[in-house]
C-alpha cells in the first residue's frame, strides 16, 4: 500500500440502540446504530411492528376497501 493515502483505521466501538456493544475495525472512532443482529427479526424470530406516525392506519384507511370486497373493478 501506499503510504499517506490512506485513512487511519481503528479498533472501533459499535453501540446499538437495544443495548448491544460489540468491537470491529473502521475508520470510525465511535458508531451508534438502531439495529444489530441481537435485536433485528430475521435474527431473533420475533417479529416487531413499529408503526411511526400512524402509517398502517392510514394504509389501512385508503386501502380498506379493497380487503372488504367491496370494490369491484
Amino acid at each position: 500500500m501506499r503510504k499517506g493515502i490512506h485513512p487511519d483505521y481503528h479498533e472501533t466501538k459499535v453501540t446499538c440502540a437495544c443495548g448491544a456493544v460489540f468491537e470491529t475495525g473502521s475508520t470510525r472512532k465511535d458508531i451508534r446504530i438502531e439495529i444489530c443482529s441481537k435485536c433485528h427479526p430475521f435474527f431473533t424470530g420475533q417479529q416487531k411492528l413499529v408503526d411511526t406516525a400512524g402509517r398502517i392506519e392510514r394504509f389501512r384507511k385508503k386501502y380498506g376497501k379493497f380487503q372488504d370486497n367491496q370494490y369491484r373493478p
